[in-house]
């Protein structure tokens, strides 16, 4: 923990920030402020994610007025939320399959995570997530989509803050490397925010539905450790999806 940046726990122009790390929309950001809170501002990333699910829910209950088939307000739902964020939670699950796999050594593993191409791993994997995100959200069309995709949205930022703070760094490079460890108090304010938004959104199976989105991202890291000896911005991409779909399953469930 010797690299954590011993910051104010809270700043409001950190809300901006996590804007800029976690999606492509244009905000009124002071990059320079930005890349010296990156570690800090992790406590905005519930908010951000709720803001990203509850723009995609709005989407979706706009084409459902519309009376569109619910397929196809379902998949207009899932590109904004892949448009929203730049597809870059999917590039590093498919990125993750990919060198987990592909490669024998931790070395050879992070080398084609590096890689821009996708290959056969990748590829699968992610067409069986956006596949079943599909499905997930297309349930949802006839509920209350908003609130839900907020709720989803939120939950499935939190298991990425906490693994920056307990796994170390795969590599001295990256995303990750680069957003540095959050404070103690950054992970406690965002599990608080993601119990509030959750419960808000989700009602009273807020918590249990915010468990089994972390439980669902746990894998994700297990292998990581195993396989490249630590987390990189891919990993922590990949784990986002894993919560994600496990939010939305356990959302329809409840």
């Amino acid at each position: 923990m010797s690299d954590i940046k011993k910051q104010a726990c809270f700043e409001a122009h950190d809300i901006w920030a996590a804007f800029s790390m976690l999606t492509r929309l244009k905000v009124p950001v002071d990059h320079k402020r930005a890349g010296e809170r990156a570690n800090a501002a992790t406590w905005a990333f519930p908010i951000i994610g709720a803001i990203i699910g509850g723009l995609a829910g709005f989407v979706l209950m706009v084409a459902n007025a519309l009376m569109l088939p619910t397929s196809l307000s379902a998949a207009l739902a899932l590109l904004t939320l892949i448009a929203l964020t730049g597809a870059m939670h999917e590039d590093g699950l498919a990125d993750c399959a990919d060198g987990f796999w592909g490669g024998h050594t931790h070395e050879r593993r992070l080398e084609i995570m590096k890689d821009s191409s996708i290959g056969a791993y990748g590829a699968v994997i992610l067409i069986v997530f956006l596949l079943a995100e599909w499905s997930a959200i297309e349930t949802l069309a006839h509920s209350n989509p908003v609130l839900t995709l907020a709720g989803v949205g939120s939950i499935s930022r939190l298991p990425m803050i906490i693994a920056l703070r307990v796994i170390p760094n795969a590599r001295e490079t990256g995303l990750a490397a680069n957003v540095g460890i959050p404070q103690l108090c950054s992970i406690q304010i965002a599990c608080g925010l993601t119990v509030l938004i959750s419960f808000l959104c989700l009602g009273i199976f807020g918590l249990i539905i915010t468990i089994i989105g972390i439980l669902f991202a746990l894998p994700v890291f297990f292998i990581a450790k195993a396989k490249i000896g630590g987390q990189t911005g891919d990993v922590l991409g990949a784990s986002q999806k894993c919560a994600e779909l496990g939010t939305l399953a356990a959302a329809l469930i409840f």
